[in-house]
């Protein structure tokens, strides 16, 4: 089997962050950019600096593949895993979910050295939830856990662009008395925050609410005694980047510096004193998660809130990437 990673959806939002970290981490000389739609085959774009064109999603495409990775529409993800490609499948489309051989994986938060003999398809976690996780393994590390509640801010990115396209023409529309589009959120997200989408919407919030409960409940199963928060998912009038409010309730009450030094790892921009707090802007295309303004509840002697933000495509795409890697 050649050594060779088959992008399928090289031309969406996530696949272009798959490819920048590809080529960041020395993968990219093994990348075969597919197009997820018939409209973008044969699409000229750059790869590794080089001019390089989306092939058509058929077997031949896949088959011979030692690493599919999955990146492109619900559709494209379906016509590629029924090429049966031989090679690991990486699917950041959630296609598999239901497959019963399927892993949820989240690399920055295993404990677990892999040896790149994966069995089914390689699910790579909801990045709101690869997030999560992370901030909780890393704390409960040095002052278990009692109990957590977390606010997850989503933006539109998370639907891709149509997403995007969508809140920036609502947002010009309302300055302009115009309609608004709603394909795909059905409410008017531009400059409102909202508890869930509206009926006709394609992805309602609370599919996605529970995906991101399913994919963390999956991954700190595996982290010894890290304790299950409450969640609750709201749309926020953002273009990218996931926003995050943790309420942490501990054992035994830490100071506020004492988290910031617990936090202060590789994986962490801790945001300490009188620096801003971090924010989805910040945070665009910057790896790992950003954290600041810890505060202590001053209803509970023992909790804290801590605010944090992360670039949610260049996680999910790191983490296609680490998983890619074990298998080459």
């Amino acid at each position: 089997m050649a050594e060779i990673i088959a992008l399928v959806g090289g031309e969406t939002l996530l696949g272009r962050e798959v490819r920048e970290v590809l080529g960041e981490t020395g993968l990219g000389s093994h990348l075969r950019l597919v197009a997820s739609g018939e409209e973008d085959v044969g699409t000229l774009t750059e790869l590794g600096g080089e001019p390089a064109f989306l092939a058509k999603l058929d077997p031949d495409a896949v088959e011979d593949a030692a690493v599919v990775i999955l990146a492109g529409s619900a559709e494209s993800s379906r016509a590629a895993l029924n090429a049966e490609p031989a090679g690991v499948i990486v699917d950041l489309t959630w296609a598999t979910e239901s497959d019963p051989a399927a892993r949820i994986r989240a690399p920055q938060v295993e404990d677990v050295e892999h040896d790149g003999q994966q069995a089914g398809p390689q699910i790579v976690a909801h990045p709101a939830a690869t997030a999560i996780a992370m901030v909780l393994k890393r704390l409960h590390a040095d002052y278990p856990i009692a109990r957590a509640v977390v606010h997850i801010f989503q933006p539109a990115s998370e639907y891709g662009t149509p997403g995007i396209e969508e809140l920036q023409q609502q947002t010009v529309n309302l300055l302009s008395f115009q309609p608004l589009p709603k394909k795909v959120f059905d409410a008017q997200l531009g400059y409102a925050m909202l508890a869930q989408l509206g009926s006709e919407a394609p992805a309602p919030l609370a599919e996605m609410e529970d995906r991101i409960e399913r994919h963390l409940a999956s991954l700190l199963e595996r982290l010894e005694g890290v304790p299950m928060p409450s969640l609750r998912l709201i749309q926020a009038p953002v273009f990218h980047g996931y926003s995050f409010s943790f309420w942490i309730e501990f054992e035994e009450a830490p100071g506020a510096s004492d988290i910031e030094d617990a936090m202060n790892r590789e994986q962490f921009d801790v945001r300490a004193g009188d620096l801003e707090p971090p924010n989805n802007v910040g945070v665009a295309g910057q790896s790992g998660i950003a954290v600041g303004a810890i505060t202590p509840d001053r209803n509970s002697a023992t909790a804290f809130w801590i605010w944090a933000a992360v670039d949610n495509l260049r996680l999910a795409a790191e983490s296609a990437a680490l998983i890619a890697g074990e298998a080459l």
